[in-house]
C-alpha cells in the first residue's frame, strides 16, 4: 500500500496537488459542484464539463456561459471537443480567454451524438486527424493542453498507446486514460493494463480514469499502472468528500467515515444555493432535479424522494423536500 501520497503532479506551468482530479462530466461539474469538491478538501483539480467546439464557434450563448470559472476553483481546466482543426483553435481560444487554466481536448467521449459528429470517440479511429487537432490547439495556446481519452474504440483496437505517443509529439502536456473502449460505454469493467502500457509509451504525465468508487481504488491505481494522477469520475457523484478521503487513506492508510444522511443533505443543499446563485435560478432547478438525487441514493425512501425532486419547480420546493427527509 501506498503509504504516502504520490508527489505533486505538473502540467506545463500549473502545480496539481494532490494529484487527484475531478473528471469533466456533462450535466455534472458545473462551478457549484466543482466547488463543492475543493472545499471539501483533497481535489487538485477540477474539470468543467465537456463544451462543444461547434457551439463555441457559433457564439451559442448558452455554451459560452459554460465558460464561467471562479477563481476559488483553481485550478481548473475546461474541456472542448470537435472534429474540426480550425474550429477547435477558435474555441481553445475562447477558453483561454475565458481564463481555463488548461484546456483539455476530449477524444474518447462514447455518447452517440457525440461520435456521430466524428469528434471525441470517433477520433479513436481516425489518429492522423486526432493529431492534427492537437497540433493546431497546441500552437494556438498559451496555457497546457491536455487529451482526455479511452483505451481505444473496441476490444480488437487498444489504441491509447499510440495516440498517447502522438500526443506527446504533438506538444501536449498530459494525458488521461479512461480504461474503458468506445464501444463498452460506462458497462464492464477498465482495463488498468491499458493505463499502465501508456505510462510506459510516454514520458508526459499520465493520469489514469475508470471504477476509482473508494479511496482504496485510487491507491491500487497508483501502484498497479504507475500513473502520475487519478481522475475520478462517477465516484465523485453525490460524495465531493471523496477527495479528501483519498488524500488522507494515500497519507495514512486510515479509512474516514463514511458521511451522515445529515450531511449529504446539507451538501445537496448548499449545491443547490450555489449553483443558483451562480445561473439562471430556473436553469439551476432543471439541472439539480438529477444532481441532487446523488446524495440521497441507496438510503431508505431514496426511491420516492428522487421522483419528487424530479418534479421540482423551485429552489423553495427543493428546499422543502430536503428538510422533510431530514426530519
Amino acid at each position: 500500500m501506498i503509504t504516502k501520497t504520490p508527489a505533486a503532479l505538473q502540467i506545463g506551468g500549473v502545480l496539481i496537488d494532490p494529484p487527484l482530479i475531478l473528471a469533466p462530466m456533462a450535466g455534472v461539474t458545473n462551478p457549484a459542484f466543482r466547488l463543492l469538491c475543493k472545499r471539501a478538501g483533497g481535489c487538485g483539480l477540477v474539470c468543467a464539463e465537456m463544451v462543444s467546439s461547434y457551439a463555441l464557434h457559433y457564439k451559442n450563448v448558452r455554451t459560452q456561459g459554460m465558460l464561467l470559472l471562479i477563481d476559488e476553483e483553481r485550478p481548473v481546466s475546461v474541456q472542448i471537443f470537435g472534429a474540426e482543426a480550425d474550429v477547435m483553435v477558435d474555441a481553445a481560444r475562447q477558453v483561454e480567454e475565458a481564463g481555463a487554466d488548461i484546456i483539455d481536448i476530449n477524444i474518447g467521449c462514447p455518447v452517440p451524438k457525440v461520435v456521430k459528429t466524428g469528434a471525441a470517440g470517433a477520433l479513436l479511429k481516425d489518429l492522423v486527424l486526432a493529431e492534427r487537432i492537437m497540433l493546431a490547439v497546441v500552437a494556438a495556446v498559451k496555457v497546457p493542453v491536455t487529451v482526455k481519452t479511452r483505451s481505444g474504440w473496441n476490444s480488437d483496437h487498444i489504441t491509447a498507446p499510440e495516440l498517447a505517443a502522438r500526443a506527446q509529439d504533438a506538444g501536449v502536456s498530459a494525458i488521461a486514460v479512461h480504461g474503458r473502449t468506445v464501444n463498452q460505454s460506462y458497462t464492464g469493467h477498465a482495463d488498468w493494463n491499458v493505463i499502465r502500457r501508456v505510462k510506459e509509451t510516454v514520458t508526459i504525465p499520465v493520469i489514469g480514469n475508470g471504477d476509482v468508487k473508494v479511496p482504496r481504488d485510487a491507491e491500487r491505481m497508483f501502484r498497479e499502472t504507475g500513473c502520475d494522477g487519478v481522475m475520478i469520475g462517477r465516484g465523485a457523484l453525490g460524495n465531493p468528500w471523496i477527495f479528501a478521503a483519498t488524500e488522507k487513506y494515500l497519507n495514512s492508510g486510515v479509512v474516514s467515515p463514511s458521511p451522515s444522511y445529515r450531511d449529504r443533505l446539507t451538501a445537496a443543499w448548499e449545491h443547490a444555493v450555489m449553483l443558483a446563485e451562480i445561473i439562471d435560478p430556473n436553469q439551476a432547478v432543471r439541472e439539480l432535479r438529477g444532481q441532487l438525487a446523488w446524495y440521497i441514493k441507496g438510503s431508505v425512501g431514496a426511491s420516492a424522494m428522487r421522483a419528487r425532486l424530479a418534479k421540482a419547480s423551485s429552489l423553495e420546493e427543493i428546499r422543502s423536500i430536503l428538510d422533510e427527509t431530514s426530519r
